[in-house]
């Protein structure tokens, strides 16, 4: 156990901070997973729009330091290429 104050705070903190980190890559892992099965369903209206709502929460998620910028990047035009297919 933390014996000093400030290390009882930042104990505290640490403990919220994991708490709000798990939640945001859940909803990533999540959104990415909806993607997926829009994609696997062949309607590229769908998988459009599942790409839309996806990148934002990828995107959101690298601003707050859950996901590397240049990962969450890679993720976005991975799906945006594998969308783009769908239409040939």
């Amino acid at each position: 156990m933390a014996n000093t104050k400030s290390a009882q705070k930042a104990a505290r903190q640490t403990l919220r901070r994991t708490a709000v980190n798990k939640s945001r890559t859940s909803r990533a892992r999540t959104a990415v997973r909806s993607m997926e099965e829009a994609i696997a369903s062949g309607n590229q209206a769908d998988a459009a729009a599942a790409l839309r709502s996806t990148s934002s929460v990828l995107a959101r998620s690298a601003q707050k330091g859950v996901l590397n910028k240049k990962t969450a990047s890679r993720k976005i035009s991975r799906l945006a290429a594998r969308v783009k297919a769908m239409a040939n």
